[in-house]
């Protein structure tokens, strides 16, 4: 570290309870925000998209499908 950052004024811990219970940060590009402008939105598409990952997927189990 470089010796003129001056740390004097810094609090020890400031975010680490936050940290501690975690977050996730996904950047978005700038073409999907037309789509997706906030996090509500992103969410309910990404739910959305799992609800049909899990159907597929319980109906290829049911079927014995898998993929090759």
């Amino acid at each position: 570290m470089l010796e003129e950052y001056d740390f004097s004024g810094g609090v020890r811990g400031k975010y680490a309870k936050r940290y501690e219970e975690g977050t996730n940060v996904v950047v978005i590009d700038p073409d999907v925000t037309e789509y997706f402008p906030d996090h509500d939105s992103v969410n309910e598409a990404l739910r959305s998209l799992a609800a049909i990952i899990r159907r597929r997927t319980r109906a290829e189990q049911e079927h014995g499908e898998g993929r090759s």
